[in-house]
C-alpha cells in the first residue's frame, strides 16, 4: 500500500514537471517569437527611416505648374534682356530636383506618354510620374533649395491653376500669408536679379517685382501678371488662323488657274476663226 502510494505521488510529480517544462517552453517561444517580431518591425522600420531619407519631399505637380508660369511669364522677358539667371537663382533650372526628369518627359500624342531613360510607353503623365518615382529616382538630385514647389507662394500657384477653371475662385485674403509670400517674392527678385549686377538686372529687377511682388496686398486688388504672357497662349487659334489662310489662298489660286485656262481657250479659238478661210457661196 505504502509502495502504491509512493508510486502515485512519483507519476504526480512527473506529470507537473512535464507541465512545468511545457509551459516553460511555451514561454521561451513566445519570448523568442516576440522578439523575432520586434526585430523585424525595428529592421522594417530602419528600412523605411531609409527610404523617407532618401525620398524628395516635392511636390511634383506644384513644382511643374512653378516651371510653367517661370516659362511663360519671365523668361521670355529674360531672354529679351539677353540676361543669364545666376546658379543662386531658386528658378535657376539647375536647381530643380525634377528638371532632369521632365526633360526625359516626352509627350508622343494626346493619352501617350515616353520615359526617356528606358523609352517604355505609358497613358498618361500621372502613370509616367509613378515610374519616375519607382524607377529613376536615382536621377533626382535632392537639395535644399531644390523644390520649386516652395516657390508657389511667391509666383501665384493657385491663381495660375484657377484659370483654365470657371468661374474662378476667389480667395479670402489672409494678411500673414500675403505678406510672407509678397517678402519670398523679393527674396526671388534680389538674388535672381541682382540691381547692381547690370542695367539688365536692374530692369528685369523691377519687372519681377511688378510682375509678380506687386499682387501680393489685401489693400486693393491689383491684376497677377500685369504684363501678360510672355509667349502666345492661344496657339490653337495661331493654326486655324494659318489653315484658313491656306485655304483661302488655294481656293483664289484654283479660280485664277480657271480664269486664265478660259481666257487662253477663247483666244485660241477666236485666233483660229480669223484663220479660216470664207465659205464660197454656189451658185445654181
Amino acid at each position: 500500500m505504502s509502495s502504491r502510494r509512493e508510486a502515485m505521488t512519483k507519476t504526480c510529480w512527473d506529470l507537473r514537471a512535464h507541465v512545468l517544462i511545457s509551459l516553460a517552453l511555451v514561454l521561451c517561444l513566445s519570448s523568442f517569437t516576440a522578439c523575432a517580431d520586434k526585430f523585424r518591425v525595428s529592421e522594417e522600420r530602419q528600412r523605411q527611416l531609409q527610404e523617407e531619407k532618401g525620398r524628395v519631399h516635392c511636390s511634383r505637380s506644384r513644382s511643374r505648374t512653378v516651371r510653367a508660369i517661370v516659362s511663360e511669364y519671365l523668361m521670355p522677358f529674360v531672354k529679351d534682356q539677353k540676361y543669364t539667371l545666376p546658379k543662386t537663382c531658386r528658378l535657376h533650372p539647375d536647381n530643380d530636383v525634377y528638371h532632369e526628369q521632365e526633360e526625359n518627359m516626352i509627350e508622343l500624342r494626346p493619352m501617350q506618354w515616353q520615359c526617356g531613360y528606358c523609352k517604355k510607353i505609358f497613358r498618361n503623365q500621372g502613370f509616367l510620374d509613378l515610374h519616375f518615382d519607382n524607377r529613376h529616382s536615382e536621377k533626382l538630385e535632392p537639395s535644399s533649395n531644390s523644390c520649386l514647389a516652395d516657390a508657389c507662394g511667391a509666383l501665384h500657384c493657385d491663381y495660375y491653376n484657377s484659370l483654365s477653371s470657371k468661374p474662378q475662385i476667389q480667395a479670402t485674403c489672409k494678411l500673414a500669408v500675403v505678406e510672407k509670400n509678397r517678402h519670398s517674392c523679393e527674396v526671388l527678385a534680389n538674388t535672381c536679379f541682382p540691381a547692381d549686377h547690370s542695367p539688365a538686372a536692374q530692369r528685369l529687377n523691377h519687372f519681377f517685382k511688378r510682375q509678380f511682388c506687386d499682387a501680393h496686398t489685401c489693400k486693393k486688388k491689383l491684376k497677377i501678371f500685369p504684363s501678360g504672357s510672355g509667349i502666345n497662349r492661344n496657339k490653337s487659334l495661331i493654326y486655324a488662323l494659318t489653315l484658313f489662310t491656306v485655304i483661302v489662298l488655294a481656293i483664289f489660286y484654283a479660280i485664277l488657274y480657271l480664269i486664265k485656262r478660259d481666257t487662253n481657250l477663247l483666244r485660241k479659238g477666236l485666233r483660229r476663226a480669223s484663220f479660216r478661210p470664207p465659205c464660197k457661196v454656189q451658185k445654181e
